[in-house]
């Protein structure tokens, strides 16, 4: 069983930064490969950044540059620096993760989120212009 819980989104203004937090619970630890999504209001959800045990990291185009992934196994928590805040990036976020199966962080199966079966309850990010 994997539990995942985010925090951290918020409202803030255009050009602003946020720092989005997903901690899990999984007897897969190390393996876990785990990403992050969002769904604006009336669109589909969409991949936003993969990150497998390694540290290797995927990023939409979209966010490539802006957004920088990272985790702490230590503490079994994701992180999600959001800078340079656009009022597109407002969507309901959420944390995600395909185990225990392995997938090609690398691949653009890693941002699809039709591959990942558990996930989180979101956390909104608002951003206004």
């Amino acid at each position: 069983q994997v539990e995942l819980a985010e925090s951290g989104g918020g409202s803030v203004e255009a050009g602003g930064s946020l720092k989005l937090s997903c901690t899990y619970s999984s007897r897969f630890y190390s393996r876990l490969c785990l990403g992050w999504f969002r769904q604006a209001p009336g669109k589909e959800r969409e991949g936003v950044a993969a990150i497998d045990s390694d540290g290797s990291t995927n990023y939409a185009d979209a966010v490539k540059g802006r957004f920088t992934l990272s985790r702490d196994n230590a503490k079994n928590t994701l992180y999600l620096q959001m800078n340079s805040l656009k009022s597109d990036d407002t969507a309901m976020y959420y944390c995600a993760t395909n185990a225990p199966s392995t997938l090609d962080v690398g691949s653009a199966l890693a941002l699809d989120p039709a591959q990942f079966n558990h996930w989180g309850q979101g956390t909104q990010v608002t951003v206004s212009s």
